[in-house]
């Protein structure tokens, strides 16, 4: 899998998101400003809650737009294979004999990045298996615990 076209792709989806989200909160932000929505009593509530609304969306268009920033920025320079698993790695993980490749970024993680039937997971260094998979190589052997249960996990290869 080409880790070029893994963030294009990456980027593409986040820019269309963010372009999603720029809409919602412009919708929320006109609704608090229409005389329609002006309260009619003092438990007329929508006003309020249409700002609060318009605020939680403006959050989610500052938290995409770090995003995009941050999948720019590693585009740049980060994609390079390194002496060991680190941001901008693309690497094969083994666990109860399936494998799976998992893109290690420094946000946006959640996101699926399917490449011609090609798929990788994109993961934060901040969740459990990307902050454990950090500075391990090829056959080296890891320990997530989630839900109480202690998992382990293979790395059969990265670049």
């Amino acid at each position: 899998m080409d880790k070029k076209a893994l963030v294009a792709n990456l980027l593409e989806q986040l820019n269309t998101e963010l372009d999603k989200a720029k809409a919602a909160y412009k919708t929320a932000k006109s609704t608090t400003q229409d005389p329609d929505f002006k309260s009619e009593s003092k438990w007329d509530t929508r006003s309020i809650e249409a700002g609060y609304l318009a605020g939680a969306q403006k959050v989610r268009v500052d938290e995409l737009e770090m995003d995009v920033n941050a999948i720019e920025e590693l585009a740049t320079g980060a994609l390079d294979k390194k002496p060991s698993v680190g941001i901008g790695s693309l690497v094969e993980i083994k666990h109860n004999e399936t494998t799976r490749k998992y893109f290690i970024a420094p946000a946006a993680g959640g996101y699926m990045v399917n490449l011609d039937g090609d798929v990788a997971l994109v993961i934060s260094v901040f969740s459990p298996i990307g902050n454990e998979v950090l500075d391990l190589t090829d056959g080296d052997i890891f320990e997530v615990e989630t839900a109480g249960k202690t998992r382990e996990y293979e790395v059969i290869s990265y670049n």
